[in-house]
C-alpha cells in the first residue's frame, strides 16, 4: 500500500465521521484538541499566547485555527509579516429535513418532507440506502444547547418509479423535489416514529427538543477502486477532500516547537520570486478556515461573505497590540489559498471541458482561473502558489471552463469582499461534483497535505510596485 493510499484511506474514514458540515467542525474539533489547540469561544476573552495554538467555531458549522508563532531570534511577535489562510467549505449539497416532516402516501407509507440544499445531481440519491444527521436543541428549562445526532444505520430510501410505468425514463428526467424525490421512512405503522428516532439517537426525551437542522445523507462508504487502485469514490469529496488535505497540512506544519522556525532556518520558498528574497527572513501567521453554506451561496453568519474571518483576524491583532493601520499593513503581506474541488476532464463527456485545459486526477493540484472573477486566481497569485507547490515537490494543473458555458463559483471571492488578499482558487480534480457518491484521485490528497504544509511554514512580504517575496 502506497503512502498515498493509506492517507486516501484516513480521508475516508474521516468522511465516514462527516455526514454533516455540524459533524465536520465536531471533527476537526477533536482533531485539533489532539494537538494541543484551545478553544477561544467567540463570547469571551482569548488571552492568546506566543506559542499559542488555538482554534474558534461559529454556529457548531464554520471553523478558523491559528498559531501565535514564538521565534527564538529574539523578535516581538507582533513583527509577523501577515496570514496565511486556507480557505474551504464544510457543506455538501443535500435534502434538509422541513418542520413537521412525516407525509402519508398511498395508505400504505409515510414520507419525509424535504427540501433542497445546493446545486445538487438528483439522480443518484435513489434507489440507495439513506439516513439522517444534523443538530438539535435540547431545552433544560430556561436553558438551551445543541447535541449533533446521527441515526447510524440506513433509516430511508427514495425508491424509483420502473421503466414499466415510466417509458421515458431514460430519455431524461425532469424531477420535482416535492412530489418526486421524498424519501420513505416506512409503512403506515411508522406514523410518529420521526421524532422518536431523532430522540432515541441523540439520548434525550422528543419533549426536549426545542428545534432542530436535519439533513439526509447517503450512507454507502467510500471506497478505492480502479485497475492500479487510482481512484476514490465517497461522498462529499467536494470539499471535504480539500478540507482534509488543508487541515493536514495546517496540523503538521504547527508540530514542530514554537510553531515557527528560526530566522536562521527559515527557508526561501523560490529565488526566482524576488532576486533579494534569498536574503529575507520572516514568518507568518498561519490560519485555517472552513466555511459552511458555500453550497448556497455563503450569505450567512458563519459563511465566507460574513465577518467571521475579518472578526477572527482583527481580534488576533489586538490582542497582539497592533494598531488598525498595522492590522492593514500585515493584510497587505497576506495570500490565502481558497481550496474547493474542481472539474476534471470526464471519459463519456470530454466536449464539456476546455479545449486546452483539461486536469486529470492523480496529475497535479488544480489552479482555477475565471475572466469574469468567478475565481479569484491572477498572474499573482498563480505564481506564488505555483512556487509553493514546487517545493513541495508538487505539480499543478490550470483549469478554465468552456467559453461558451458558465461555470460555478467558490468562497475564495466571496471571502476577499470581507479581508481583500491576494488569493489563488485552486482544487483537486474530480469526476461527478454535487453527487451523493463522487469520484476523485487517490494520490491527490497527500498531494495537497504536502504543499499546504509547506504553505504554512512560509511567510509573504510585500513590496512597492506589485513585488512579493516569498520566505
Amino acid at each position: 500500500m502506497t503512502s498515498d493510499e493509506k492517507i486516501t484511506r484516513k480521508l475516508l474514514a474521516f468522511i465516514g465521521q462527516c455526514p454533516t458540515a455540524f459533524h465536520t467542525v465536531d471533527s476537526i474539533r477533536q482533531i485539533l484538541e489532539k494537538h494541543g489547540y484551545r478553544e477561544c469561544p467567540e463570547e469571551e476573552s482569548w488571552g492568546l499566547e506566543a506559542g499559542g495554538k488555538y482554534f474558534v467555531t461559529r454556529n457548531d458549522s464554520s471553523l478558523i485555527a491559528f498559531r501565535i508563532p514564538e521565534r527564538k531570534d529574539g523578535r516581538e511577535v507582533a513583527d509577523f509579516t501577515g496570514y496565511m489562510i486556507a480557505a474551504s467549505h464544510s457543506d455538501s449539497p443535500a435534502f434538509r429535513i422541513k418542520a413537521n416532516p412525516e407525509m402519508k402516501s398511498a395508505g400504505a407509507y409515510v414520507r419525509l418532507n424535504v427540501e433542497r440544499y445546493g446545486g445538487m445531481l438528483i439522480a443518484p440519491w435513489f434507489d440507495r440506502p439513506l439516513s439522517v444527521a444534523g443538530r438539535i436543541i435540547i431545552k433544560e428549562g430556561n436553558h438551551f444547547r445543541t447535541k449533533l445526532v446521527n441515526i447510524d444505520r440506513d433509516l430511508v430510501m427514495i425508491p424509483n418509479v420502473a421503466i414499466h410505468m415510466n417509458r421515458e425514463a431514460n430519455d431524461g428526467m425532469h424531477y420535482n423535489v416535492q412530489t418526486d424525490v421524498l424519501p420513505v421512512l416506512g409503512d403506515e405503522t411508522a406514523e410518529g416514529a420521526f421524532a422518536e428516532l431523532i430522540a432515541e439517537a441523540a439520548g434525550v426525551p422528543k419533549e426536549q427538543i426545542a428545534g432542530d437542522d436535519l439533513f439526509l445523507y447517503a450512507r454507502v462508504p467510500g471506497t478505492i477502486w480502479g485497475a492500479n487502485r487510482e481512484f476514490v469514490s465517497s461522498g462529499h469529496l467536494d470539499d471535504l477532500q480539500c478540507t482534509y488535505g488543508d487541515l493536514m497540512g495546517f496540523v503538521e506544519s504547527g508540530e514542530k516547537a514554537g510553531g515557527a522556525p528560526d530566522a536562521a532556518d527559515a527557508a526561501t520558498i523560490s529565488e526566482d520570486v524576488s532576486e533579494d528574497a534569498s536574503q529575507e527572513s520572516g514568518f507568518a501567521i498561519p490560519v485555517l478556515a472552513v466555511f459552511d453554506n458555500e453550497e448556497v451561496g455563503s450569505g450567512t453568519k458563519q459563511g465566507a461573505d460574513s465577518t467571521f474571518l475579518q472578526d477572527t483576524l482583527a481580534r488576533i491583532g489586538q490582542e497582539l497590540g497592533l494598531t488598525e493601520e498595522d492590522q492593514r499593513r500585515k493584510l497587505a503581506s497576506s495570500f490565502m489559498v481558497s481550496a474547493d474541488n474542481a472539474h476534471a476532464v470526464h471519459p463519456n463527456a470530454e466536449g464539456k471541458a476546455d479545449p486546452v485545459n483539461r486536469p486529470r486526477m492523480n496529475h497535479g493540484i488544480v489552479i482555477k482561473y475565471s475572466a469574469n472573477q468567478k475565481y479569484t486566481t491572477d498572474a499573482y497569485s498563480a505564481a506564488l502558489f505555483r512556487a509553493i507547490a514546487e517545493t513541495a515537490g508538487e505539480t499543478c494543473q490550470d483549469f478554465t471552463n468552456r467559453s461558451d458555458m458558465v461555470g460555478g463559483s467558490t468562497l475564495g471571492n466571496i471571502s476577499n469582499a470581507h479581508v481583500s488578499v491576494n488569493t489563488v482558487d485552486i482544487g483537486l480534480p474530480q469526476l461527478a461534483m454535487h453527487s451523493p457518491y463522487e469520484t476523485a484521485g487517490v494520490h491527490d490528497t497527500g498531494a495537497l497535505i504536502r504543499v499546504m504544509k509547506v504553505f504554512f511554514s512560509s511567510a509573504l512580504k510585500a513590496e512597492r510596485r506589485g513585488r512579493f517575496s516569498l520566505i
